[in-house]
């Protein structure tokens, strides 16, 4: 346990054995089957998740019971509701696991001590932050500047991988399109191959 979340570490910031060690003192791992939360929504997002196996969803439910998914997570991506975490107030997402998933966690009261006793570790989360919004960004312009096949095609691009681990429908949802539009889309990129 912990081979991924150290690799995706390193890829970052360089760690040597003895502060891994003093790391992992901080980690929990935890398991979740398919269908299980994490967090859901009116609960306090406690912890941080980076998935060593599995994948999730984060996704956020309207008044008319309607489902919007906010974000994905495949292994070696982190999951968990930011703005709760830091704020200590009732999230207003639900993540949970579309496939049985295993992950390490890091409580907000873990990863308060990592900030102020470990430098490298604060280095790591400010680059994961930065990643988070570059992605959003991204994310946002191409959801203003393309054309509905231009962002299809974008997003298999960009993660090619989750359309053989998530249902059409759940990418329709994430790319705020109804599985009808995304069908259509995917039968035109398809026909003008």
């Amino acid at each position: 346990m912990y081979d991924v979340f150290f690799q995706k570490f390193n890829e970052k910031i360089s760690l040597t054995e003895q502060e891994e060690n003093f790391i992992r003192q901080y980690l929990t791992p935890k398991k979740l089957r398919k269908r299980q939360y994490l967090l859901q929504e009116g609960d306090i997002c406690k912890s941080i998740a980076l998935l060593e196996k599995g994948s999730m969803r984060s996704y956020l439910v309207d008044p008319a019971g309607q489902e919007h998914i906010t974000a994905f997570a495949l292994e070696g991506w982190t999951i968990g509701d930011l703005s709760s975490f830091h704020s200590e107030l009732p999230s207003t997402q639900n993540i949970d696991a579309l496939e049985d998933c295993e992950l390490v966690l890091i409580s907000k009261s873990a990863h308060d001590e990592l900030l102020r006793t470990m430098p490298k570790y604060e280095t790591y989360f400010r680059l994961l932050i930065t990643d988070a919004y570059l992605a959003l960004q991204k994310r946002t312009l191409s959801m203003i500047s393309l054309s509905l096949d231009d962002r299809y095609k974008a997003f298999m691009e960009s993660y090619p991988n989750i359309a053989q681990r998530v249902p059409q429908h759940m990418i329709a949802s994430y790319m705020g399109l109804s599985p009808e539009t995304l069908s259509r889309i995917r039968s035109r990129i398809n026909t003008s191959k």
